[in-house]
Formats: structure tokens, C-alpha cells, sequence
């Protein structure tokens, strides 16, 4: 699991992209010290660090160039103050991108995918897992049968990634929705049938019947 570190002072900006990052299975850490930025990341070790600019103390300039004497993680600016001259900066002080606030979630992810992807080789990290010559890309969240590409939402592509990861083994109704959602606020067992059945009639159309087996009164299965 890649763990990202979270160099914002904005609270509210900072739980809106550990919220995010969870449903995409990944770790994240938000600074609690901003005096000690450098003792946190050596201490969380992580694959990426998201960083802002105006920051208590010293400013993200500083931390990007603490942490490239150190180090070359990807970092990924975070600003308001996205002039020429501010990007400029942080990409000659060894920044990796930069992105503008205010900022869609969903254009901060795949930023920071394509960071990791660039980074780290998902295909090496995040293997292309195999089933019946059905293959599901862990990158980008396609899957890929007889040269064609089958496109999978959010939940679809958690459901089939799950049930492919525990091949042989019957998945319990509640591990999938934990792994949906990470909670059981929002769930009910209607939500989590239909996304199953829209995944099965995917699968079916591309030829994949009988993908995903239902065990009564256990939960699923791909064997």
C-alpha cells in the first residue's frame, strides 16, 4: 500500500483528500508538527508527500528542499498562489507537479496516480492480477479480456479487485462493503447487490459468464 503524506494546514482540504485516498486503498498521514515536518516524513517513510506552500513557520519551498537533500519522493505542490512565478519556483526547488487551489478531488487523484505510477511502476507494485485470461489492471482499474477493454466504476473495480485477490476463497457480504466504503454508515445490502449484478452483466457481455459466484447465505466467489 503506498503511503502519502499530507503537508497541509487546511484541515478541512486535508481530510477531503485522506478521504479520497482511503477509497483508493491508500495511506495516508497528515503532518501534526509543523516545526518537525522533516522528523515526520523520515519517520513515515512514505512513497509520496502532497505539500502546500504557506504552511505555520516555514514555508513548503523550505520542506521541498529539506526533504530533496534527503530524498527523491515524488512531491506534488498544493497551492493558492499559482502564479508563473510560484510554479516556476517549486519546480526548480525539485517539485514533481503542481496543482492550483481550489482544486476537483478526482483531478488531485489522478495527479497523484500518475505520480505513483511514474514513480513507483504500478505494474510491478500493483500487479495485473489474472482470472480465465481476464485480466484486471490494479493501475488504471480496467479489466482486459480478448484484446478488449472493459471499463469498471469505483465500486465495480473494489468488488472484482477483492474477489480476485481471495480467488479460491468465498468473500463475505460485509468484507466487500468494509472495503467499499470503510464504514457501515452508508451501506445497506441493496447497494451492495446491485453493484454486483451491474459488474455480472459487464462480465457477461464480454464474454465472462459465471465470473462471479454467489454462495448462499456466505457471500461470494471467483474460482
Amino acid at each position: 500500500m503506498y503511503r502519502i503524506f499530507i503537508v497541509e494546514d487546511d484541515p478541512g482540504i486535508a481530510q477531503a483528500i485522506e478521504d479520497q485516498a482511503r477509497l483508493w486503498d491508500l495511506d495516508t498521514r497528515r503532518v501534526s508538527d509543523f516545526r518537525n515536518v522533516m522528523g515526520e516524513f523520515s519517520a513515515y517513510d512514505p512513497h509520496l508527500v502532497l505539500l502546500d506552500i504557506g504552511l505555520p513557520f516555514y514555508d513548503g519551498y523550505h520542506w521541498c528542499g529539506q526533504i530533496r537533500q534527503v530524498s527523491k519522493v515524488p512531491i506534488l505542490f498544493l497551492s493558492s498562489a499559482s502564479d508563473n512565478m510560484n510554479i516556476v519556483m517549486a519546480m526548480n526547488l525539485g517539485a514533481d507537479d503542481f496543482i492550483a487551489k481550489p482544486f476537483h478531488i478526482s483531478v488531485l487523484m489522478a495527479k497523484l496516480q500518475a505520480l505513483l505510477r511514474r514513480a513507483y511502476a504500478f505494474g510491478a507494485a500493483m500487479p495485473v492480477l489474472e482470472h480465465r485470461g481476464a485480466l484486471l489492471n490494479t493501475g488504471d482499474g480496467t479489466l482486459v479480456y480478448e484484446n478488449r477493454t472493459i471499463q469498471l466504476t469505483k465500486n465495480e473495480f473494489k468488488i472484482l479487485l477483492t474477489l480476485m485477490e481471495n480467488r479460491g476463497r468465498t468473500v463475505s457480504r460485509e468484507k466487500l462493503m468494509e472495503r467499499l466504503w470503510a464504514t457501515d454508515s452508508f451501506v445497506d445490502e441493496n447497494t451492495l447487490t446491485v453493484n454486483v449484478n451491474r459488474l455480472r452483466k459487464k462480465l457477461d457481455t464480454a464474454g465472462l459468464e459465471n465470473f462471479i459466484l454467489t454462495k448462499f447465505g456466505q457471500g461470494y466467489l471467483i474460482d
